[in-house]
């Protein structure tokens, strides 16, 4: 509660707030409440003074409440942090607490990050992180920034094992979730030495997720990805599969561009022919909303063959 005001408590008698500096003629000014404007007028001057003293950690929990998204008074928090020696475990807990209400914030998250760097480890994170990714009444499991975070713990404590079995508890949950498919190649690519071997396995591992569904464009991307520069023909049970789902009716359409990458990497006459009609075939009836990327794909066989 903005009770009193700054203006009306003794410890701020000694600080001459500082207004914000908008022009002689400004063209649309803000109509700030008279508490947000009084608070950011005490916070400009704690500012310029660096002051780095519990009050001024206390006035920026009082402009985060207010605006949350203001980048500056995350940095001054952090300072004043430091220099008086508190806690980042408890720091850590009262950013946490601040979570729920704000999901999409980027200061909350990133102000998260340093305090985990602060306390030297991962204690919890990933519980809290496993939490908040599947807490029902957030319904927020593609929250970009939790994703994020979740990469820099887990990759900065090493702990790929503990993050892949939560990956595969999402994928059978829901296979369709594209957050929990990209952690996971996130995983194999740092974790391993991505060598064929590896990605055989993980390649048979999403062909079983997409009998489960198969036009599922996410375990499609995986498996591309997993690809690298190599054809599905150097990956028998893909290519079987490939091979499958492209003349079913309607044809898989990510099966579909697989058959004809493999069939332009096997190269010949008859086989680059075969592949520009898959990619026409895309472009014309099954992913129109890409018609030119697909008849550029088309084009580009077109001059190698020549």
């Amino acid at each position: 509660m903005w009770f009193p005001p700054f203006s009306e408590r003794e410890e701020w008698n000694d600080v001459t707030p500082i207004p914000q500096d908008d022009g002689p003629d400004p063209v649309v000014p803000i109509r700030y409440s008279a508490q947000f404007r009084e608070t950011m007028d005490y916070f400009r001057a704690i500012l310029e003074a660096d002051e780095r003293s519990e009050r001024a950690l206390e006035l920026t929990e009082a402009v985060i409440n207010l605006n949350a998204a203001n980048y500056t008074v995350w940095a001054f928090r952090r300072a004043c942090l430091d220099a008086l020696g508190r806690d980042w475990t408890e720091e850590l807990q009262w950013v946490t607490d601040l979570a729920a209400d704000n999901p999409k914030n980027y200061q909350i998250w990133q102000h998260r990050r340093c305090c985990v760097e602060k306390c030297g480890n991962a204690e919890g994170e990933l519980l809290f992180l496993n939490d908040f990714l599947t807490d029902p009444h957030l319904d927020d499991a593609k929250n970009y920034h939790a994703w994020a975070h979740r990469q820099w713990v887990v990759k900065r404590f090493q702990l790929w094992e503990e993050d892949k079995a939560f990956v595969e508890q999402l994928l059978v949950s829901d296979v369709r979730n594209n957050s929990a498919w990209n952690q996971r190649f996130f995983i194999v690519q740092n974790s391993t030495d991505m060598g064929q071997g590896v990605r055989a396995r993980e390649i048979e591992w999403a062909l079983d997720k997409a009998q489960l569904a198969a036009t599922n464009e996410s375990v499609w991307a995986f498996i591309r990805g997993m690809l690298l520069s190599d054809s599905p023909a150097a990956f028998p049970p893909l290519q079987a599969a490939v091979d499958m789902y492209a003349v079913r009716d309607p044809p898989v359409a990510s099966a579909l561009e697989l058959k004809a990458l493999s069939l332009s990497l096997q190269g010949g006459a008859q086989a680059v022919s075969e592949a520009r009609k898959a990619y026409e075939r895309l472009a014309l009836h099954l992913d129109p909303i890409r018609k030119k990327y697909w008849l550029w794909k088309a084009s580009k066989l077109g001059a190698a063959e020549s």
